[in-house]
């Protein structure tokens, strides 16, 4: 006779791998995963072999941010707060080189581009510039880009942008074109 003082009982262990399993795609099939979008740029098309692409641009017609790696902005060698980017953008940006801009201070004003069409942001960075510091001047600068072609599309089709169509959101977009140069603090 057998002695069961010795004897441990058994769990039927045959229908766990089943069971773990269907867990496992029921999580799957109903978790829903996030789509980052990060920062959603139009990179220009590649310079065709044997053509020098450099298009050289005017002083007067870029200018020049720079973040350092305290994460402090500059806006030609001048310091500035992030919330002040906007309005520094948008009037370098419109002001068609009238130098009627908020910030501007006299004879030494960099705030005068020839025409939005032409106007380029240089946007220079630290290599221990924050991520999050970097990501609020670019939603700075896209705001001010947004605005103006909002402005533009009240005052030209006297409608809102979220109401244009295709060919106006496209005249608005060539109206303001969003020029921007990134590149490594030197």
């Amino acid at each position: 006779m057998k002695n069961s003082r010795h004897s441990m009982p058994q769990v039927n262990a045959g229908s766990m791998a089943d069971i773990a399993f269907l867990l496992l795609i029921f999580f799957l099939v109903t978790a829903t995963i996030p789509k980052d979008k990060g920062i959603t740029r139009k990179l220009p098309a590649p310079c065709p072999p044997g053509e020098i692409c450099d298009t050289k641009v005017n002083q007067r017609n870029m200018l020049e941010v720079s973040v350092n790696s305290n994460n402090e902005l500059f806006v030609e060698k001048d310091i500035i707060t992030i919330d002040e980017l906007k309005t520094i953008a948008k009037d370098f940006i419109d002001n068609n080189g009238d130098k009627s801009c908020s910030y501007c201070n006299g004879e030494n004003s960099v705030a005068s581009s020839d025409n939005p069409n032409i106007a380029v942001i240089s946007l220079q960075n630290d290599k221990r510039t924050s991520y999050e510091f970097y990501i609020k001047i670019q939603d700075e600068l896209t705001k001010a880009y947004y605005e103006l072609r909002s402005d533009y599309a009240n005052r030209v089709f006297e409608k809102s942008s979220n109401e244009l169509t295709k060919e106006e959101r496209l005249e608005v977009k060539k109206a303001y074109p969003f020029i921007l140069s990134e590149a490594e603090l030197k």
